[in-house]
This record gives C-alpha cells, sequence and structure tokens, in this order.
C-alpha cells in the first residue's frame, strides 16, 4: 500500500533527517521506532498520493489512487486465497504481512539509525552521500534482503 509510495516519494527525498519517520534516532529502541514509524509512514504516504492527485486535478478516492489499487489488489489475492483454501488460510496471510512488516522495519531501522544530514544555511539539507546509511557484506543479509544491505548504494542509484 503506502510502503512503495512513502519509500520513494519521501524516505528517498528526507532520509537521515528528523522528518523522516523512516530514520531511527540515536538512542531509539526499535520498539519505539515502529510505533513512530508505522503512523508517520503511513500517513506521509496518503500525503503524498493525495498531493500527485490534486496536481493532476483528480479526486482523493479516484482509481488512479496508487494506494487504492495496491489494497485492491492484496485484497484480492486474499479473497482468491480464502475462496480456494477456506478461511483456515486467513492466519497465514495475516502472518505473511506481519512478518514482512517487521522485516521492513527491522531493515529501516538499521539502514539509517543515528545517521543525521546537516541543515545547510538555506533551511536545505545536505545531498545523501553514502555515509548517511549503513551497510553490511553478510551473506546473509544480501540473501534474504536482495542486496539491499549495500543500503548507501540503494539510495545513490535508487
Amino acid at each position: 500500500g503506502h510502503f512503495f509510495i512513502e519509500h520513494n516519494r519521501g524516505h528517498h527525498v528526507l532520509v537521515a533527517t528528523p522528518e523522516d519517520p523512516a530514520s531511527a534516532k540515536m538512542g531509539e529502541s526499535v520498539y519505539a521506532f515502529a510505533l513512530r514509524e508505522l503512523p508517520g509512514t503511513a500517513v506521509r504516504g496518503w500525503q503524498l498520493e493525495r498531493d500527485r492527485l490534486a496536481k493532476k486535478g483528480l479526486p482523493f478516492l479516484h482509481w488512479r489512487n496508487d494506494i487504492l489499487q495496491s489494497y485492491a489488489i492484496t485484497l484480492t489475492v486474499a479473497a482468491l486465497l480464502v475462496s480456494w483454501l477456506g478461511w483456515a488460510i486467513l492466519p497465514f496471510i495475516v502472518l505473511h504481512r506481519l512478518v514482512g512488516w517487521t522485516q521492513l522495519t527491522f531493515a529501516n531501522y538499521v539502514e539509517h539509525y543515528g545517521l543525521l544530514r546537516q541543515k545547510k544555511e538555506n533551511g536545505r539539507y545536505e545531498p545523501c552521500e553514502p555515509h548517511h546509511s549503513w551497510n553490511t557484506n553478510h551473506i546473509v543479509s544480501n540473501l534474504m534482503l536482495f542486496h539491499l544491505q549495500r543500503h548507501s548504494d540503494h539510495h545513490a542509484n535508487p
């Protein structure tokens, strides 16, 4: 739903700044971060999509709303699975969503933990540089996160 929108149009713009709910602050626990990140990124994702639609002269509740489209696809897939496999599949669908959210949240927590871009005199933040992301070369991270462990490259070449 909102993750794709917020990550590409929000997080990549405000990464490693106090305004980014997907960048963990120094000393912030992973639990406090998760409780701040989920609502913060959801709200910003919806705001970004509302603004995109408004620039095109479209109402918020429109079939071209990317978040509503992704929710419709998610619900359709879930409904198809339930109709095929029965209601017993529902806990697995919920578990799948929770595992995905947990993995993304923990990855976000680690990838920018405690890093801040400096604000320039003109009020804008310095460009995102490799030192604004944590990297790792561990094979398990590579396999689980599809090379996302080279996170500074992910931001340099989105």
